[in-house]
């Protein structure tokens, strides 16, 4: 990541000013404009936008009204000094002094409400931006495909943490902006009133600072940026060792992940070393030209008191007038300081917006599957790619999945068995042909690794369609049928919220999934592997319940006992072709191949190997050769009753009958 972040770095460093300045502007304009200024329909309510403004202006009068008391308190503490000095008047000085508390405490009120209101904005903006951003996210799966087709790192971080930031800075630059230059413009009219020759110095004073102010500012910008992305990589580093931490116990890799994190944790403290160099530079900037413009009145105007020329009131209101003239001088500066993280944050949420608009764009010029919704699961002439279109995973694929029938897909790892069921979700469309099936809503995905979510018991037995009515006695019943009735003595009850991926297994996950499939009686359901954490007994038994629901289902898997449970079996080979075949032609297509040697005896155990996996009916010697049992331990078993599973997960029991006496498939 550091050194993307450098590459990054450079790219921006080559950028002229000119042209990242009005790139910023583009993003800001990208960012504000729906919100204040909404162009398409349905983009705002009316009311929405009108309320904006009102508190907007509301906030611009306010601010006015602070600039306006603050310069006239200038006035009255100028009078204030000569009634003391000069007439010592008790009467005046009680009325003046009355007047100048009145104004302070408006000044007070006038602060403490400007603030309320510019963060009331702020806040208004951050929940509808931040809405409109978690919308586009969720919408069309973009939250899925951003992780195939863009190059944005940490999309959860951007939305969590970099939003807020883009609509308070926003604000508090702005509302600060203005009411600093008002404050500015202001006090330099009073002291051009007392004494032009200040404000014309004043005035090249603050053009030379602002030209410092940029070019430390730009630096800063650049150092954010970069404190973002190190930030985002270590947050990401901490949350990785918290999804995986089973694995790194297994491994017992703690001191390669704290390796991992320490280096990441050092990119970090570098940036912010070099950060806090930068921000001492400038803090002595702005103390040492806040100081320098405060002294400078008195180098001026004192003479002139000296000699009679202005009155002490005059030389007391100049030096309140340029001493909070620096001061507005000072906070404005370090607002266009701060506006570098402003900047970064703009540039990162601009950079992920358009990313989400760009993976949810339909592709021009691009040949992709056409999906038909029916109510009937079928393949034409369909060919799949993935999604970076270099690799054909099936080719001129054409079957047609029968209600309440199953088919079983298998083939080698990674021949694009779990991609077919992508195909039917929606998330992988490249290629061609026609996919009819359902509406998603009638499909339920049962993945390898079950998906569960942030909730109660109830909401994981309900999910997707949590607002699902069901009794505790009908909840109970259905995870008695997926063996998990002993789930609730670990628990408090259904709406107990407790971190499930951890208290339960893997084995468990999947009975949960199978749980919802009970509760939802999908017409459709596609499961990937489902059962792989499973013993056979809990497999076979769920199975079984599935096809009593009379659901349409598709199975990826790899064991041999989920022949009993599908009609049809789709066999995908290395290179991109197919065969569909039922269950029982797949069967007698199998055989076990044992390497030839001239040895006779090994070519009648080859042969002896071959027959037994297409008969039905055992002896004892043949269900040896299928197992790692003895022929003793074979005919104990048999004489029990006891059921026995082959190396090839098939369950035979022994049939004692006299015109048996052979082994039977269960």
């Amino acid at each position: 990541m550091q050194a993307q972040v450098l590459r990054n770095q450079t790219l921006k460093d080559t950028t002229s000013p000119l042209s990242a300045f009005n790139q910023f502007w583009e993003n800001v304009r990208a960012i504000v404009g729906p919100y204040w200024y909404p162009t398409e329909p349905g983009e705002r309510a009316f009311s929405d936008v009108i309320r904006a403004w009102g508190m907007l202006v509301l906030l611009i009068l306010l601010i006015i009204a602070l600039v306006g008391v603050t310069a006239f308190n200038t006035f009255i503490s100028n009078y204030l000094v000569n009634v003391i000095i000069e007439e010592k008047d008790i009467t005046k000085f009680t009325q003046t002094l009355s007047i100048y508390g009145v104004s302070l405490i408006c000044v007070t009120f006038l602060v403490g409400f400007s603030k309320f209101v510019r963060k009331k904005i702020a806040l208004d903006w951050y929940k509808w931006l931040n809405n409109r951003t978690l919308s586009k996210y969720l919408s069309k799966r973009a939250y899925y495909r951003i992780n195939f087709k863009s190059d944005v790192d940490n999309p959860d971080q951007r939305i969590a943490q970099e939003i807020e930031p883009v609509t308070s800075n926003a604000l508090s630059f702005s509302a600060t902006f203005l009411e600093k230059v008002l404050e500015m413009t202001a006090f330099l009219a009073i002291v051009w009133s007392i004494s032009q020759q200040i404000a014309i110095v004043m005035l090249v004073y603050t053009v030379i600072g602002n030209l410092i102010a940029i070019y430390l500012t730009q630096e800063l910008n650049k150092i954010n940026q970069e404190e973002l992305e190190l930030k985002a990589e270590y947050n990401y580093s901490l949350t990785h060792v918290r999804n995986h931490a089973e694995s790194i116990a297994f491994f017992q890799g703690e001191n390669q992940e704290s390796n991992i994190i320490q280096r990441r944790f050092s990119n970090l403290l570098k940036n912010i070393e070099r950060k806090i160099n930068w921000e001492r530079g400038k803090e002595i900037f702005n103390r040492g030209y806040q100081a320098i413009i405060q002294i400078f009145p008195f180098l001026v105007l004192g003479p002139l008191y000296i000699n009679g020329e202005i009155d002490f009131g005059q030389v007391g209101q100049a030096s309140l007038a340029t001493g909070l003239f620096a001061n507005a001088m000072a906070e404005l500066i370090n607002e266009f300081g701060t506006s570098g993280r402003f900047s970064s944050y703009v540039e990162r949420l601009s950079d992920f917006s358009n990313a989400l608009e760009e993976v949810t764009k339909q592709p021009e010029n691009i040949s992709t599957i056409k999906t038909i919704e029916e109510n009937h699961l079928a393949f034409e002439n369909v060919t799949l790619q993935t999604p970076n279109y270099e690799q054909v995973i099936v080719e001129d694929l054409s079957l047609s999945v029968q209600p309440g029938e199953g088919l079983l897909i298998v083939g080698p790892s990674g021949r694009g068995k779990s991609s077919l069921l992508r195909a039917i979700a929606g998330l992988w469309n490249a290629g061609t042909g026609r996919l009819v099936r359902p509406p998603l809503e009638e499909v339920l995905f049962l993945p390898q690794r079950p998906y569960i979510i942030l909730g109660t018991l109830r909401e994981q037995l309900l999910y997707p369609n949590t607002s699902r009515q069901m009794t505790d006695a009908e909840l109970k019943k259905v995870l008695q049928q997926v063996n998990l009735q002993n789930l609730l003595s670990r628990v408090d009850g259904f709406d107990t919220e407790v971190p499930w991926e951890n208290i339960l297994s893997m084995g468990e996950q999947q009975r949960l999934a199978f749980a919802r499939l009970l509760v939802t009686h999908p017409s459709f359901t596609i499961l990937d592997e489902a059962t792989s954490a499973l013993d056979l007994k809990n497999e076979g038994s769920l199975y079984q319940q599935l096809q009593s629901t009379k659901t349409t289902f598709i199975s990826v898997g790899h064991r041999e006992s989920l022949f009993d449970y599908h009609q049809w079996v789709l066999e995908l080979a290395q290179d991109s072709s197919w065969q569909l075949v039922t269950v029982q032609d797949y069967r007698n297509q199998k055989t076990i191949n044992i390497q030839s040697t001239p040895n006779n005896e090994s070519q009648n155990q080859s042969q002896t190997l071959t027959e037994t996996i297409t008969s039905e009916k055992l002896t004892h010697k043949e269900i040896s050769e299928l197992t790692n049992y003895s022929i003793s331990t074979i005919r104990s078993k048999a004489s029990k009753g006891d059921s026995i599973t082959t190396r090839d997960g098939l369950t035979y029991r022994y049939d004692k009958n006299s015109s048996v006496l052979k082994w039977l498939r269960v």
